[in-house]
């Protein structure tokens, strides 16, 4: 499902930090984040330790705690929904969108009351969500608005970089469209916002050993940083070869109906996704794995369902999210990925279904 790739020069790089004897956040960690940012198109981005810590630190700024709601999406990594629990503030859960798995704006509207302070929008599979709707929706309830970008470096909704247009959260775990292994990037055009920010992630400094707020420590190191800027480096390349990727699966396979894109849009196929009906798709799984090709389900659970949740007396039914959950199945996409790789993929996912689909 992925293969990370890494130039000589980014070797070199972390063959540098190492002999340099400076691991800890530094002057590296700092050129990633002014790289980033005008790469983002934006003026202020703040690097973390990983992708969870950037959506905590982004409500932690908001200072979002007990009796504030926040509204989000069901159908994602429980991360999203994790970091508004901890900090003791409710979760409310709004269904998605059943052509792009994304965040429905209409269904978080139905959702404010008095006690919502943001939305926690996530750009599923690497497709924006539809951003206009958002801002509005945002604006016009007094609401903060952060996207939760981990899958979508890159994308762009009418033209504009997402994560530009609210406080955005990015992951740069092992497996996404860049990755430093574990690490993450907050972006906002907020100056104040962004020196928060700063400070919340080096436990309250303003300045060395002087505390103004209560923070913790989620820094990036110098070897993180090293890599993000060789990825950077590459991402726009990646991203394109994505694309290509998913084309050639589009107009190839048979019998599957992928996720559609956001209408103005352009994805990052951080995942490309199929739906199948639920038993052809368990099936077909397994036909895939039998022959070679790992395939995932992101996600089988909306996070309302889980245990945690089930404890706290969630009850929802949300019949998109629950659908999905039920049919969604990623093919490997990655730009590692040989052309000879990508057609075997095509053909052994038309076989299987063809051999599946009358039984």
């Amino acid at each position: 499902m992925a293969r990370p790739l890494f130039d000589e020069e980014t070797r070199q790089a972390l063959l540098e930090v190492l002999n340099s004897g400076r691991l800890a956040q530094g002057l590296r960690v700092l050129e990633f984040e002014e790289r980033f940012a005008e790469w983002a198109e934006v003026p202020f981005a703040i690097a973390v330790s990983n992708g969870t810590a950037a959506l905590l630190l982004a409500l932690m700024a908001l200072e979002i705690g007990p009796e504030d709601e926040v509204i989000t999406t069901p159908f994602t990594f429980a991360a999203t929904a994790n970091v508004i629990l901890f900090l003791g503030a409710r979760p409310v859960f709004a269904d998605i969108q059943p052509s792009t798995l994304n965040l429905d704006p209409g269904e978080v509207e139905r959702r404010i009351t008095s006690r919502t302070r943001a939305i926690i929008l996530v750009h599923l599979y690497g497709n924006p969500c539809e951003m206009e709707a958002f801002t509005e929706l945002a604006e016009r309830h007094g609401l903060a608005l952060i996207e939760d970008a981990a899958h979508a470096p890159g994308a762009l909704y009418r033209g504009q970089p997402v994560g530009s247009f609210g406080i955005g959260c990015f992951s740069f775990y092992a497996t996404k469209n860049i990755t430093t292994g574990e690490g993450g990037m907050i972006t906002t055009q907020d100056p104040r916002l962004a020196r928060r920010l700063r400070m919340l992630r080096d436990h309250g400094q303003s300045a060395k050993y002087v505390h103004e707020i209560l923070g913790l420590n989620f820094r990036m190191t110098e070897l993180q940083a090293a890599l993000g800027i060789g990825q950077l480096q590459h991402i726009e390349a990646w991203n394109a070869r994505r694309r290509a990727i998913a084309a050639f699966y589009t107009q190839h396979l048979r019998g599957v109906n992928p996720v559609e894109t956001t209408p103005n849009s352009t994805s990052v196929y951080h995942l490309y996704t199929v739906r199948l009906a639920p038993g052809l798709r368990d099936a077909v799984r397994e036909r895939l794995r039998e022959v070679g090709v790992e395939t995932g389900i992101h996600y089988p659970t909306p996070v309302y369902r889980q245990p945690l949740y089930q404890r706290l007396g969630y009850n929802e039914s949300l019949p998109v999210a629950e659908a999905a959950a039920r049919e969604v199945l990623s093919l490997p996409i990655h730009p590692a990925l040989q052309d000879g790789e990508i057609r075997y993929v095509v053909e052994a996912m038309n076989a299987a279904i063809e051999d599946l689909g009358g039984k």
